[in-house]
């Protein structure tokens, strides 16, 4: 890994020249090892309810907003509106809520996605070795977690109270996910939260870690900048450059790993991002609890407003027209099976 001063210096350099062979040693090594492939995914929201207080969140327990949790039945129908476009990569993402969406819950999603899906990944709240080897068994295929942010007291600072408050379990959750046996674990920081270079520094020091302890883990990574929803916090400014610069190092320092960018990016920042690292997008999003099927529009209170709106025939087609080969699904489902840990 390379010294913090040594990436804040790349990150911080703004010379058009620079940043140019950057971003054309990133797309070499793209091409190498992905070649032109773009995986599509979309997200189902399966429930708001949230224990937690982050200050910048859209889901907080105290926030005022009308809650939601999916029955099997909604879920059917959301899955089958996702589902008919082509889509076959999912990620089911609850609140952070044991009491509202415990992993029985859960797990009920997982199987029922399995019978639309290829492959089935999770974002929920931070569960125990035995839970993801459940859900493993389940069905479950990747599993997304954000440590939101590395500095632990401003960490604090943003999650004073809930589970989420303690840090060390949820630095440690990528762990317990590898040690369940699941395939594929997703990372990342909510870029905005603190200072950029320090936490994007940190989030490698954690892959390189997880893929010395665990390298038959597939990894990923994603880069969402923070949406500001609260004035009195201090938000650190994430400029497109910025962005653009991050994806570069993250994919020239870790050539094989995926990097996620989803609908919380404008269009033709999406577009861009593909030819410098970008391996898998979001498409035809919706960030509200059944926001793909149903009509009530007083629980329609999303997450993050979607920026890239375009629907899954639209981003095929503008794959397409850069040369790129949107890929569906590239995993054949086979039934999970227990390890030894």
């Amino acid at each position: 890994m390379i010294p913090l001063r040594e990436l804040k210096d790349i990150l911080y350099n703004n010379d058009r020249s620079f940043i140019e062979s950057l971003a054309q040693k990133a797309r070499e090594t793209t091409i190498q090892y992905f070649g032109r492939a773009v995986s599509l995914y979309a997200p189902v929201y399966l429930s708001n309810y949230c224990d937690n207080y982050c200050l910048y969140c859209g889901f907080q327990r105290n926030k005022q907003v009308k809650r939601k949790k999916l029955t099997i039945e909604e879920m059917q129908r959301e899955m089958e509106k996702v589902s008919a476009p082509g889509i076959q990569n999912i990620l089911l993402l609850t609140g952070e809520s044991r009491s509202m969406s415990p992993v029985s819950y859960i797990k009920e999603a997982v199987q029922l996605a399995n019978q639309y899906f290829a492959n089935v990944s999770i974002e929920v709240y931070p569960l125990e070795v035995e839970e993801y080897r459940e859900l493993f068994l389940a069905g479950v295929d990747g599993v997304t977690i954000y440590q939101e942010t590395y500095n632990r007291e401003h960490y604090k600072k943003l999650h004073g109270k809930g589970k989420k408050a303690d840090y060390d379990y949820r630095f440690s959750t990528p762990e317990r996910i590898a040690r369940a046996g699941i395939r594929v674990i997703n990372m990342g920081v909510l870029l905005g939260l603190f200072d950029v270079v320090e936490d994007i520094y940190q989030l490698f020091l954690h892959l390189e870690q997880m893929e010395r302890n665990y390298p038959g883990v597939e990894y990923a990574l994603s880069f969402p900048r923070v949406i500001p929803i609260n004035d009195s916090l201090d938000y650190v400014e994430v400029s497109d450059v910025m962005l653009i610069k991050l994806i570069c190092v993250a994919r020239i320092l870790f050539p094989r790993v995926g990097i996620n960018l989803s609908t919380r990016e404008k269009a033709h920042i999406r577009d861009h991002a593909l030819e410098l690292g970008v391996t898998k997008i979001s498409a035809a999003s919706k960030t509200t609890v059944g926001g793909y099927s149903l009509e009530d529009e007083s629980i329609k209170h999303p997450q993050f407003e979607v920026m890239d709106e375009r629907p899954v025939d639209k981003i095929v087609e503008m794959l397409h027209e850069r040369g790129f080969d949107p890929v569906f699904t590239d995993w054949r489902r086979i039934p999970n099976e227990a390890i030894a840990v």
